[in-house]
């Protein structure tokens, strides 16, 4: 291959709407309320390319505005396509800015696609003895492949690069011939772009038909040798089928030319990079991209001076993401290392002294309850910050540890810190239990900004204009070669440890007044704060597993899952892999020939996942079997062999992790390991719950579960009478729906209806339509419909909440929950149905799911604050969303019942409904 030769031809739109939907569920957003996802990605895909491939010759090609060729040939082509994301029409042209300062070309030609475009240049230059790649998701350039032109798929979440030659192509598309990409498409149609094809044609059928005729043309003439309904369509749709064809064939005699000297990659400009980067306020990519080893225009200010962007303006960024970044150690600042028992008495004396400082620990793991401390920093003051490093050995580290004892025990003092919880649980497991008013910048960051990152090197850039050291240059990666913090020098980890004290105070000065002036300040000393001392409490308890038991049903779930296995073989036939879902869909719907009703995916393989196989299950028992065995499958390696490997050596329990500033709802959740999530629903999930005991034969485990929390706090919020009635007089609420809606007796209402009134209950809380109900139910869409309109007749109340959530957080860009938490909803206004239904959604659940999370929390505080307060030996260790546990210690037992009841039921005593 001719390394002078190879030209990279990138189809613009596919590749930005990639990235935009990459970001979808999380989006990426800077100060300005700019959503960046798109830029960032395409940024993030082109500099991949331009590091990893090295061409010679490149350009971008988009579609222009207006209609096609194809347009006039079949009106309808792309018609049912949703308008363009807002959110992407503001990203196109910054992209094309960034092109441009890449100095890549752009190309566009009025009439025809950036498909044709491209499919023109790949063969103009195929002729030229280039070496072509087509840079795209998109499936249909398969058709222009050839021994010089190759499908480049790039990498997505670290998946890897995809490249497709002939033989490839051949053997997905599963054709003959390249060419014939275009008869698939022409038989079975596409979707996406309003394609007809022919009906009952799907790929399957059309990669045999081809396989006989070889074209869609070669089929037509030999439409009397087909049968039935196939040939009726056929016949019928013959028309259709030319038309398909070619609206899916890429033009390549579009009227452009190759020029390879207008296409070779020319050094990107800088300076231009460097401005555009700082206006959208990439940090990452720009370092990454302005500090590589490119070659340049000209030299650059960012280049020279070796940091990514310098800024005149010191201080804190009036905005919430501020990108003008410069490493922190090119600001002046004194760190001291504190390392006798002198320097850490004048340390103490300027703490005693301190009304607030902030402090930090740096450990040898990530995991606070096996983490042993390394050193901690201070910082009083901006710019100056003192290290204590302790010794290896555990008891000596501790009592330089408890020397601080009566300054981070001092409930006058103020703590400031980042994620404090990690740093309570470490100081904790080394006789220090930090006291006193608690501000933390990773959470008072959360509720300012619940759906973006916390962590302290992007609050660092987008507050500061600070790019900390990073982890990775003190330890290095994750990997054999990855030190422990043990192992550093002492120096450097000087620097790094009063880095981050000294950062955190800054934080805090700049975070404090913006949760003042967001309102959020009440909510925050309420709520957030005091469950900080709460969670450093439950995950310091941590809850005992019986292992034995564990082990003992590990065998016991083989032996099942073994006879699984042998059952659904012989069933099949033939022997395969139950674990790959490719041979699972062969062996159903091609072997077997079980019904197959849906799409295929976007491979081409039969999608058999749970959904699909539960509908097949009451009628063909190897589907019901193979969905039992890939659920005991992962109930064994999920918790029956996982949990016994996390059991603390030191306690012999397992400590989850509570993440506190996750969930934009407000909720809790759990992990390493997730306790929150455990399957109790069948009994062989359940059967791993009972291996959960208390912590001694002294204790037993108490558990108090709200009951219909998320209904009890809509009937509240929304002030429908006929639910606030049902759930005051104490009546079965889904009992009183089903009457309600059927129209009949409470005593004459069936399971089935029941069933379903409870099932619209909670599809109403998540803002579920017909289409979903129908698929819970296994109903008709109509009969759907019908249901949750008659609901809504019956509480109208309910119906008029909802539209007022939606018309208020439109009004606003946020909704809140009744403690005044945020979530904020940028897509409500948009033009793309599907965004903006799922932001309706949210708006709905989020006060109601939101709520309740900030219900449970009030009770969790209340309820440890109350424990303490008695000097009770009884231990809260662990929420599941509605459901607080603990060990609780047997002769406290009634005394811990009524505590736990009372503070439950009165966690918010204005809410206009009982809790129970």
């Amino acid at each position: 291959m001719d390394s002078d030769k190879r030209l990279y031809l990138l189809d613009g739109h596919a590749l930005v709407y990639r990235a935009y939907f990459a970001f979808i569920s999380r989006p990426l957003v800077n100060s300005k309320g700019m959503n960046t996802s798109a830029i960032a990605g395409f940024v993030r895909t082109l500099w991949d390319l331009l590091q990893n491939e090295k061409p010679t010759h490149m350009a971008v090609a988009f579609d222009p505005p207006g209609p096609t060729f194809r347009h006039e040939q079949y009106e309808p082509y792309k018609a049912q396509r949703e308008a363009q994301p807002e959110d992407i029409t503001a990203a196109l042209p910054w992209i094309r800015k960034i092109i441009e300062a890449f100095h890549i070309p752009i190309l566009e030609v009025p009439g025809y696609e950036a498909d044709d475009v491209i499919g023109t240049l790949a063969k103009k230059a195929e002729a030229q003895s280039y070496t072509v790649y087509l840079v795209t998701p998109d499936k249909d350039f398969a058709q222009l492949v050839s021994d010089k032109v190759f499908l480049y798929k790039p990498s997505r979440q670290g998946n890897g690069v995809e490249i497709m030659g002939v033989p490839e192509v051949l053997e997905k598309w599963g054709i003959e011939r390249v060419d014939q990409v275009r008869d698939v498409l022409g038989l079975q149609g596409d979707a996406v772009d309003n394609i007809p094809g022919v009906p009952g044609i799907g790929a399957k059928t059309a990669v045999k038909l081809l396989a006989k005729y070889g074209s869609v043309e070669g089929l037509l003439e030999h439409t009397h040798e087909l049968k039935g309904k196939q040939k009726e369509n056929v016949e019928k749709f013959a028309d259709q089928a030319r038309l398909s064809k070619q609206l899916a064939t890429i033009a390549t005699d579009a009227p452009v030319e190759f020029n390879p000297e207008a296409l070779r990659l020319d050094p990107m400009d800088r300076e231009r990079l460097a401005e555009i980067f700082r206006e959208l306020e990439f940090r990452t990519l720009a370092k990454a991209i302005l500090d590589s080893d490119a070659p340049e225009d000209k030299p650059s200010a960012a280049g020279q001076q070796g940091t990514l962007f310098e800024t005149e303006t010191p201080g804190p960024a009036p905005a919430a993401h501020s990108v003008a970044t410069k490493n922190i150690h090119n600001t002046p600042h004194t760190y001291h290392l504190v390392d006798t028992p002198e320097k850490r008495r004048r340390l103490l004396e300027k703490l005693h002294a301190a009304t607030a400082f902030a402090f930090d620990t740096e450990t040898t793991s990530i995991d606070a309850n096996e983490a042993e401390l390394v050193g901690m920093s201070f910082a009083l003051e901006p710019h100056e910050a003192w290290y204590v490093p302790v010794p290896e050995n555990r008891e000596e580290a501790r009592n330089i540890a408890r020397e601080f004892a009566p300054v981070l025990e001092n409930s006058a003092v103020e703590k400031i810190a980042q994620n404090a919880k990690y740093d309570g649980i470490v100081l904790k497991w080394h006789g220090v239990e930090v006291q006193g008013y608690l501000f933390d910048t990773m959470i008072a960051h959360y509720l300012l900004e619940p759906e973006l990152r916390h962590n302290m090197d992007y609050l660092a850039e987008s507050y500061l204009k600070y790019q900390p050291v990073s982890i990775e240059s003190l330890i290095g990666k994750k990997g054999k070669g990855q030190l422990s913090m043990r192992e550093v020098d002492v120096e450097t980890v000087k620097e790094y440890a009063a880095e981050d004290a000294d950062i955190t105070l800054q934080l805090a000065q700049v975070l404090r007044p913006r949760l003042e002036k967001e309102g959020l300040r009440e909510l925050y000393d309420t709520l957030e704060r005091p469950l900080i001392h709460t969670l450093i409490e439950m995950e310091y308890n941590g809850i005992r597993v019986d292992t034995d038991m564990l082990k003992a049903y590990s065998k016991e779930l083989r032996e099942e899952i073994r006879r699984l296995e042998e059952e659904v073989i012989e069933a099949a036939g033939v022997p395969f892999n139950l674990a790959s879902p490719k041979q699972v869909g062969e062996v159903l719907f091609e072997k077997l020939g079980l019904p197959y009703r849906w799409r295929k995916t976007k491979s081409g393989q039969y999608s058999t996942n749970e959904e699909k196989l539960s509908e097949l299950a009451p009628e063909f028992p190897i589907a019901a079997k193979i969905l039992r065995h890939r659920m005991l499958q992962k109930l064994k390696s999920t918790y029956v062999d996982a949990l016994p490997k996390l059991v603390n050596p030191r306690t012999g329990r397992i400590h989850t992790s509570f993440n506190q500033a996750l969930a934009a709802t407000g909720r809790l959740s759990s992990n390493n390991p997730n306790l929150q999530n455990i399957p109790i629903r069948t009994p062989e999930g359940a059967k791993i719950r009972e291996a959960f005991v208390p912590r001694s034969e002294e204790y037993l485990l108490l558990s108090a579960d709200y009951s219909q929390i998320e209904l009890r706090i809509i009937a509240a919020l929304s002030g429908d009478e006929a639910m606030l009635e049902a759930f005051r007089t104490g009546r079965d609420i889904h009992l009183a729906t089903a009457a309600r809606v059927f129209g009949v007796p409470e005593e004459e209402v069936t399971k089935e209806q029941r069933y379903r009134a409870k099932t619209v209950n909670f599809s109403v809380i998540y803002g579920a339509g017909a289409s979903n109900l129908s698929r819970q139910l296994g109903i008709k869409r109509q009969e759907a419909m019908e249901l949750i309109e008659n609901y809504f007749k019956q509480y109208s109340g309910l119906r008029a909440y909802m539209d007022r959530c939606i018309e208020e957080a439109r009004k606003n860009g946020y909704v809140t929950t009744i403690l005044g938490r945020r979530r904020y909803l940028r897509d409500l206004n948009s033009k793309n149905s599907v965004l903006r239904s799922h932001a309706e959604r949210n708006a709905i659940n989020t006060p109601v799911q939101g709520s309740a999370a900030d219900l449970i929390k009030l009770a969790m505080i209340n309820i440890h604050r109350e424990m303490r307060k008695r000097g009770m030996q009884s231990k809260m260790i662990l929420q599941v969303h509605d459901e607080l546990l603990f060990d609780a210690y047997q002769e406290e037992l009634e005394e811990l019942k009524t505590l736990v009841d009372h503070h439950m039921r009165h966690a918010l005593p204005s809410l206009k409904v009982p809790l129970v």
